[in-house]
C-alpha cells in the first residue's frame, strides 16, 4: 500500500480493527473521564433523570476514603518488592539458559508456562501450597492444623510451620505469599525478552573478553548487563506498569475479600478499589481510575528519565 494512489484500500482494510478500537478503547477512556468529573455520578441515577454537576468531588471522596491509604500502600509496595527482584532473577536465568545448548528450547518452554496459565487458577494452587487445614481429632472439639506443601518442607528441615494465608495471619506472611506468587508469575515474560535480547548479542564481545581473561562476573556486569540495558529498561516499566494493576492474584489467592477472613480486604490494592466501586460509585472509581493514571505516567516518566543515562543502544 506504500505509495498506493488509492489509500481507501487501506482503510478499508484497517476499519475493522478501527471501529473496534474507538468503541472499545477509545469510547470508554472517555467516558472514564467523563464520569469522574460527574460530581457523586451514578449510572442508574442517570437512568431516572438525575442531573450531575461538574467538579471535583470524586477526587476528594477518593483521597478521603478511609482505606484509600491501604490501598495505594499495598500497591506501592508490592511494585517495590517485586519489580527488582523478579527483573534480577529474569537477568540470572536468561543468561543461564543462553549458556545451555542441549534442552534449552524445553526449557523455555517449561519456564514460559506460567504465562499462559491462568492466574486465578494459579492462585488457587499458590493458596493450596501455602494453606493450613483445620480438622477434629478422635470425634473431640479439639481442632488441629495440618499443613501445607510449604510448611511440610519448613518442618522437613527442622522449621516451625508458619500461618501464611489463614485466618490469624499476619500482614508480613500474607506480603510473602503475594510477592512469591507476583514474582514466580512475572519471570516468564521477562525470562522471554532477556533471552531474546542476550540472542542477538554479538558474540565478537565475549570473544574479546576471554582473550583478555576477563572473569565471568566483570563479563556479566561490563558486558551483558549494558548490552541488555534497552529490554532491562523494558521490562522494568512494564513491571511496574502490571504492578501497580495487581489484582487477580491477590484474588486467586484470598478470594473476593482480598485478605484473610480475620482481617478482609487487608491486601486491597488500588485496582480492588476500583473495581468494588463500579457496582454502585461509578464516578468516585473512574476518579480512582485517573488517580492511577497519574501515578502510572509519574513513575513511568521517572523510570525513562532515570533509564536514559543508563541505556545504550
Amino acid at each position: 500500500m506504500v505509495g498506493s494512489k488509492k489509500p481507501w484500500k487501506a482503510w478499508l482494510y484497517l476499519s475493522p480493527a478501527i471501529v473496534l478500537l474507538l468503541i472499545f478503547t477509545v469510547w470508554p477512556i472517555i467516558n472514564t473521564v467523563r464520569m469522574a468529573f460527574l460530581e457523586g455520578y451514578n449510572a442508574l441515577a442517570v437512568a431516572g433523570g438525575k442531573k450531575f454537576e461538574f467538579g471535583f468531588a470524586n477526587f476528594v471522596n477518593v483521597i478521603e476514603y478511609r482505606d484509600f491509604v491501604t490501598c495505594l500502600k499495598n500497591t506501592v509496595l508490592l511494585c517495590v518488592l517485586t519489580v527488582p527482584i523478579s527483573t534480577f532473577l529474569a537477568l540470572v536465568i536468561s543468561v543461564c539458559l543462553n549458556a545451555i545448548k542441549p534442552f534449552r528450547r524445553m526449557l523455555q518452554t517449561i519456564f514460559f508456562l506460567p504465562y499462559v496459565t491462568n492466574s486465578i487458577a494459579i492462585g488457587m494452587v499458590f493458596a493450596a501450597m501455602f494453606n493450613m487445614v483445620g480438622r477434629n481429632i478422635g470425634g473431640k472439639n479439639e481442632l488441629i492444623l495440618t499443613a501445607g506443601i510449604i510448611n511440610n518442607v519448613i518442618e522437613f528441615f527442622g522449621g516451625q510451620a508458619i500461618n501464611w494465608i489463614n485466618k490469624g495471619s499476619s500482614e508480613v506472611a500474607n506480603m510473602t505469599v503475594m510477592v512469591i506468587y507476583i514474582v514466580w508469575n512475572a519471570l516468564p515474560f521477562k525470562i522471554l525478552v532477556l533471552l531474546g535480547g542476550l540472542q542477538s548479542v554479538n558474540k565478537q564481545y565475549y570473544d574479546a573478553a576471554k582473550v583478555d581473561g576477563t572473569s565471568r562476573l566483570r563479563t556479566f556486569t561490563r558486558i551483558t548487563v549494558p548490552l541488555l540495558s534497552p529490554m532491562i529498561t523494558y521490562v522494568v516499566i512494564t513491571g511496574f506498569i502490571g504492578g501497580f494493576k495487581e489484582y487477580s492474584s491477590i484474588v486467586g489467592i484470598f478470594g473476593e475479600k482480598m485478605g484473610p477472613t480475620s482481617n478482609p480486604y487487608r491486601l486491597d490494592t488500588m485496582v480492588g478499589f476500583i473495581y468494588r466501586d463500579l457496582a454502585n460509585q461509578q464516578g468516585r472509581a473512574s476518579a480512582a481510575a485517573l488517580i492511577l493514571f497519574g501515578i502510572i505516567f509519574v513513575v513511568t516518566m521517572l523510570n525513562l528519565y532515570i533509564s536514559k543515562k543508563n541505556t545504550h543502544y
